[in-house]
């Protein structure tokens, strides 16, 4: 019976343990920063947006996050093509450059659809707002992510 009980009780240390070493790492260790957080505190906290301009903004936030889960999935797909064209083809031949091809030609794209979601989300803003809306951009765009 007591080797169950000191079974128990390091399991719950063990957990003990765990939790602390969770806690103590997001205390210690500084979290990543979302690319764009900035952007999105900027916009949603600090530019004292009026409920017009909030209810505009959320359409188009609506309508951009469908159209970037395409583009999402359409890369996903394109990794696949990519993956079977390496099985395939063992180098860099023709399946896998078109296959690489066909990838980049979807990022532009969503980088395009992306700078027209900042665009039309700043004209939503007062002049006095854009200044700090185009400084958070340039903060997102020219930010060393490492």
């Amino acid at each position: 019976m007591s080797g169950r009980v000191g079974l128990i009780v390091c399991v719950i240390a063990c957990f003990v343990a765990a939790i602390g070493g969770v806690f103590i790492g997001r205390v210690l260790l500084p979290s990543p920063v979302q690319p764009g957080a900035e952007l999105h505190e900027v916009l949603h906290h600090k530019l004292a947006l009026d409920a017009d301009q909030q209810a505009r903004l959320q359409v188009l936030e609506q309508r951009f996050a469908v159209q970037r889960r395409a583009f999402e999935l359409e890369l996903r797909a394109d990794n696949a093509r990519l993956a079977e064209a390496i099985e395939v083809e063992h180098g860099n031949g023709p399946r896998v450059v078109a296959a690489v091809d066909r990838s980049h030609a979807v990022m532009g794209e969503l980088q395009k659809a992306t700078l027209a979601h900042i665009f039309a989300m700043r004209q939503l803003l007062r002049p006095n707002q854009t200044g700090q809306f185009d400084q958070a951009v340039v903060k997102a765009l020219t930010d060393d992510q490492r």
